[in-house]
């Protein structure tokens, strides 16, 4: 049912009046806007200028406990090796082609675009006092005797075990730390690890003025999902054919 109102004299002066506030007032809304966006975009800008986010995290460098010692290094996507990007497209191999299954072929050309993008930041971990060989492969073979398992790691130097890659984004209007991958080798999982990773990770975002850590994991990869929310302090953001997690800060 219509309302029709006629003004007259100082009654349309005073509906006028209203008029021109209103206009004000989302002129002014529209500048907050604005300059909410840019606050948003600068602090996304601002934690890519730094090169390493684990120097203001000295304690975090090293993870000594439950029988496993490793240390972290800082890396981004445009400056891997060769032998890390064959190690982490391996590891991703193993641990995602179960989950994934039928779709695992399609999204592994995504992961490796992923893999080196500029935006791509890295903790890599690698394991200390190692009796592993140099060069040693998953199974080095001295004097025809199969030595010791070394994992995925080819190359020279302490043999990595895990990685994380995140990055600096901006989802529903804020500015959040997305987890694209936190991989772990079966031989270092169930000690804390993974725990101490996602602390870091929530560190690092706060002290990048972020408001959230996020990731995505699929609902049918059950070990993830019992980790991340069982043991973490994520929750649900919304439901797809994934479970969209958050960490608020």
């Amino acid at each position: 049912m219509g309302i029709q109102t006629t003004l007259h004299g100082s009654g349309l002066s005073s509906f006028m009046e209203r008029k021109k506030l209103t206009g004000k007032e989302k002129k002014l809304k529209r500048k907050e806007e604005l300059m909410k966006k840019k606050a948003v975009d600068e602090a996304v800008k601002a934690a890519y200028t730094k090169q390493d986010h684990l120097v203001d995290f000295p304690a975090f460098r090293n993870y000594d406990r439950n029988g496993l010692a490793v240390r972290l290094e800082s890396s981004s996507g445009e400056h891997l090796s060769g032998s890390l990007k064959q190690y982490i497209q391996e590891l991703l191999k193993i641990n995602m082609e179960g989950p994934y299954g039928p779709d695992w072929s399609a999204e592994e050309k995504v992961k490796r675009r992923e893999m080196v993008a500029v935006e791509a930041c890295y903790i890599i971990v690698r394991k200390l006092n190692t009796n592993c060989p140099k060069g040693g492969s998953q199974i080095d073979v001295v004097k025809g005797q199969q030595n010791s398992h070394c994992g995925l790691w080819r190359d020279v130097g302490d043999p990595v075990v895990a990685f994380v890659q995140y990055r600096f984004l901006v989802e529903e209007e804020l500015p959040v730390l997305y987890v694209y991958e936190l991989q772990l080798e079966q031989c270092v999982q169930g000690r804390g690890l993974g725990k101490f990773l996602m602390q870091l990770l929530e560190l690092i975002a706060h002290r990048n003025n972020m408001k959230s850590v996020m990731l995505t994991v699929q609902k049918r990869n059950t070990l993830a999902m019992n980790f991340y929310i069982r043991k973490l302090r994520c929750f649900f953001v919304n439901e797809t054919g994934d479970a969209h997690l958050m960490v608020h800060l």
